[in-house]
């Protein structure tokens, strides 16, 4: 079974360093808490808020050990009004025993807003 998982984080500042410090963080959160091989997956999907153009935040899953070869692809957010800002999104699309309701959704910094449903669950488990 291919699952989805989806993690969310946001930023300070349009500063290359910071969108990739921030996305490895997320990254290797959504990981480890999944116990995702690399090996497993089928795509890795990051998306950005429009004010957030000073790097591909692809490249921070490339500092990850492994990830080499899994097929990421980086793509614009819809410019909703008022939606969040300076948020990057990722979507990693893995092959998995686990139950929908058992895969791990992380939320970092100003993103918990997104689902805090979710969040609360992850801090409940």
């Amino acid at each position: 079974m291919i699952r989805g998982v989806r993690g969310a984080t946001t930023v300070e500042a349009n500063k290359e360093q910071e969108i990739l410090t921030h996305t490895n963080k997320l990254i290797v959160d959504m990981i480890q808490q999944n116990k995702i091989q690399a090996d497993d997956v089928a795509s890795v999907f990051i998306s950005t808020t429009e004010d957030l153009d000073d790097t591909f935040p692809a490249k921070a899953l490339r500092q990850v050990e492994g990830w080499t070869y899994v097929p990421v692809m980086c793509m614009r957010e819809i410019p909703v009004p008022n939606s969040l800002e300076k948020c990057i999104r990722v979507m990693i699309h893995f092959n998995t025993e686990q139950k929908q309701n058992e895969v791990h959704h992380l939320y970092h910094n100003r993103a918990v807003q997104l689902r805090p449903d979710l969040v609360r669950r992850e801090q409940e488990d």
